[in-house]
């Protein structure tokens, strides 16, 4: 009897940045969605245009298990500048798909490696003429192959070709002739399927496939944001790509026809928060999307719109670093440049996605966190979860919603105040009224400043009240404590000595791990963090456990520390699960490093 590996591989494509590979790579993978088999991609590209190696990782997992994975089960290399590297990465017993129109050489066989030889570019040569089609249909083939191989129905991809070229058909046949040739080959060369195999399942739902930047775009649109000011940066531009896409059909006026948005492009990032702030301090709900170069240049404008409590919304979409570092890798390492951006005594409120869905809500949501608290909202993404497609539950949004503006004077309320103070406390939350420019002839004016200023925003340089003023912060600091998106548990009561944090990107392995833990002798608790700052609950939860381990993708442990600094919590306790590799951390990882700081008797142990 054959023992099948079914829906639970992880295939890898090495391809050269530039030839067109990405929507053949894609099309294979979507088409494993459309059978209703858990799937995610992951684009791992060079930071130039082309030319250098890129490759695109896609994992298999009836369980739903959706974090990287090590090890490739199946890899399809049509680049022999990485070929000796992708030869390496097969696990043993593994398959190499390559091009045999040159004969493979003898430095890149392993004994323990299966190898599929399909003449690509002989292939295209008899059957294209045109050089670009050539190179463009070779990524075809070897999708028709792998339907062979893997069991694909052919049905699917040709229903997603179809859908791909509506309104150019002439691309259609080719396309579809490319997809037979590369099966039409395994059928009369090779035995299939191989021992890894696709059947279909109903394991999606309703679920989609769809990038976090899109979410962030679209969930921007939903929350009432009117302008945008960015510089282009990887991997955030998309950012503000999709929200143009998505206001090009949703801000029109109807009767007009004209643009009920606006989009600059600024002539660097300190310009572009600038006129965010601006912006919103006018009555707009403005954003800003960046990476850690840009978040480092936008310092000293978050420390004003702290300052001056201006509502500002910037998402930001970490990549490796410190400096330019790898712009096309992913980290958790803007943490710290976030939480406590700019001079002085300030504290940005974080929101934390895991998944696209979180990324349309929390972005919506953060125009209203803005006007309520009056503060900057930076939204933490990453490469992995921007610029990759995940599994995500479909977006919601109630056309009944309101936007809350906050405590935002309008004109008659300003008729019938006796005196209005910008930055006076009324309410005893540390939230003070604003109001709009333009709302009253007479009334409501203040003068915006940077600078240090009493109640009625009049400048001082009065210690006593700088004090005051700082002290108000803080005070409304811990009033929007419980309004951020408070963190979630995987438990409803405590019932290990042992807990796990994590945020972000972090949670597909993290939850697959905590998967794997619970079926050897020792248990885990687990918290899930959403937002900074953190509640009692995150407090709580560290009290309740001997050791904690934080998962996060940076070198220094940057949340770590951040949970010590604001919880007071103790370092020994805190114990750090790392990876800064630029790829995504894996579950593997995680019980590895876990491992190291638990007894000998309660040693946990991960299956591939």
């Amino acid at each position: 009897m054959h023992n099948y590996k079914i829906n639970d591989f992880v295939v890898r494509f090495a391809n050269v940045n530039g030839t067109g590979s990405a929507s053949s790579n894609y099309l294979f993978a979507k088409a494993i969605f459309r059978m209703g088999i858990p799937v995610t991609p992951k684009n791992i590209f060079p930071s130039n245009i082309q030319g250098l190696p890129t490759w695109y990782e896609v994992r298999i997992s009836e369980k739903g298990y959706l974090g990287r994975r090590e090890g490739v089960d199946l890899m399809v290399c049509v680049n022999p500048q990485s070929m000796p590297d992708d030869v390496r990465s097969v696990k043993s017993g593994g398959y190499f798909l390559y091009d045999s129109t040159k004969k493979l050489h003898p430095e890149l066989i392993r004994e323990d490696v299966n190898y599929i030889g399909i003449p690509l570019m002989e292939i295209c040569a008899r059957e294209f003429t045109d050089p670009r089609q050539r190179q463009l249909f070779k990524n075809i083939i070897y999708v028709g192959a792998l339907a062979q191989l893997l069991g694909i129905e052919f049905q699917v991809l040709q229903t997603l070709l179809e859908e791909q070229f509506n309104g150019k058909e002439k691309l259609i046949a080719p396309n579809i002739k490319s997809l037979k040739l590369g099966a039409q080959y395994v059928l009369d060369n090779y035995n299939y399927p191989l021992d890894l195999k696709l059947e279909r399942r109903d394991l999606i739902g309703n679920k989609i496939l769809i990038d976090g930047n899109a979410a962030c775009g679209l969930g921007a649109v939903y929350g009432g944001a009117t302008v945008v000011a960015w510089y282009p940066i990887t991997p955030s531009t998309s950012v503000v790509e999709a929200f143009e896409s998505y206001a090009k059909k949703m801000r029109i006026d109807k009767e007009t026809g004209k643009h009920n948005y606006a989009i600059v492009q600024a002539e660097d990032e300190l310009a572009a928060i600038g006129m965010v702030i601006g912006a919103n301090w006018n009555g707009a709900r403005s954003f800003t999307a960046t990476s850690g170069p840009g978040l480092s240049l936008m310092n000293e404008f978050l420390g004003l719109a702290y300052f001056a409590e201006i509502p500002s919304v910037l998402i930001d979409v970490q990549r490796t670093g410190p400096s330019t570092g790898m712009p096309t890798r992913t980290q958790q390492s803007d943490i710290q440049l976030a939480a406590y951006a700019s001079h002085g005594d300030t504290k940005h409120v974080l929101l934390l996605p895991s998944t696209p869905k979180e990324c349309f809500e929390m972005t919506a949501d953060s125009f209203d966190l803005a006007e309520l608290l009056q503060t900057p909202i930076i939204m933490m993404t990453d490469l992995d979860l921007g610029m990759n497609d995940h599994l995500s539950a479909p977006f919601e949004w109630n056309d009944n919603r309101k936007y809350n503006r906050g405590k935002v004077l309008d004109a008659q309320q300003l008729e019938e105040l006796h005196s209005f103070g910008r930055y006076r406390d009324v309410d005893g939350d540390g939230i003070t009224y604003r109001t709009i420019p333009g709302t009253h002839p007479t009334k409501g004016s203040f003068f915006t400043r940077g600078t240090s200023r009493d109640e009625n925003a009049a400048y001082t340089e009065d210690g006593t009240i700088y004090a005051r003023n700082m002290d108000r912060l803080l005070k409304k600091w811990d009033t929007l404590k419980d309004i951020v998106p408070a963190p979630y548990l995987y438990q409803k009561e405590n019932r290990s000595a042992y807990g796990v944090i994590f945020f972000g990107t972090s949670t597909y392995s993290a939850e697959e791990a905590m998967d794997m833990m619970g079926h050897g002798n020792v248990s885990f608790d687990a918290l899930r963090l959403r937002a900074f700052p953190f509640n009692k609950t995150v407090e709580d939860f560290i009290d309740a456990h001997e050791k904690v381990f934080v998962i996060e993708q940076n070198r220094d442990a940057q949340m770590r520390s951040l949970l010590i600094n604001e919880l007071d919590a103790s370092p020994q306790k805190l114990i750090a699960v790392l990876n800064y590799d630029g790829l995504p951390i894996t579950a593997a990882t995680i019980i590895a490093q876990t491992n190291k700081s638990l007894s000998p008797a309660k040693t946990l142990i991960y299956h591939q």
